[in-house]
């Protein structure tokens, strides 16, 4: 008890000058974070650093980190960017995915192949096999796209009928 006393009292200590500069709160990693890696909430802790060393892009939440897979090992102890992260590849380039096209009261669906890779919310290309044509697409989930608002979904079977 008097042991995690003291460290307590130490760690307050230590962090009054990185404070009087007008340091800065800041996410760090609490062990090496290989490539890939999803990164949890238990990977990290706070850290503080001097208000000089602070630039934009740097994770001070780490709401913002949790569920993120790493691009670059990131090192216990440093700073962590938003570039060094990513969100969990759902769509690998090459793979077959389904495009979704919505519009009023109207679902359509097909199969593509994407050209990029991509995570939830990342913007991919994917190439309708049959006409070659490509569309831009957002990840909405595994393996699953949905075609942007002004994309142009052609139906000649559709168009017909009417």
């Amino acid at each position: 008890m008097l042991l995690r006393v003291l460290l307590m009292a130490s760690a307050v200590l230590l962090s009054v000058p990185a404070f009087a500069d007008g340091g800065r709160r800041v996410v760090v990693p609490n062990h090496d974070i290989a490539r890939g890696a999803t990164i949890a909430q238990d990977d990290l802790v706070y850290g503080t650093v001097a208000a000089s060393s602070v630039f934009s892009g740097i994770v001070t939440s780490m709401d913002e980190l949790a569920g993120m897979q790493a691009r670059r090992l990131l090192h216990a102890g440093e700073i962590v960017r938003v570039d060094d992260v990513r969100h969990p590849i759902l769509v690998t380039k090459g793979s077959i995915v389904t495009m979704m096209f919505e519009a009023p009261g109207v679902v359509l669906t097909a199969s593509g192949r994407a050209m990029s890779e991509g995570g939830m919310g990342d913007t991919v290309t994917v190439q309708n096999p049959t006409s070659f044509r490509q569309v831009t697409a957002t990840v909405s989930g595994a393996g699953t796209v949905r075609a942007a608002g002004g994309a142009k979904i052609s139906a000649p079977h559709l168009a017909a009928n009417q």
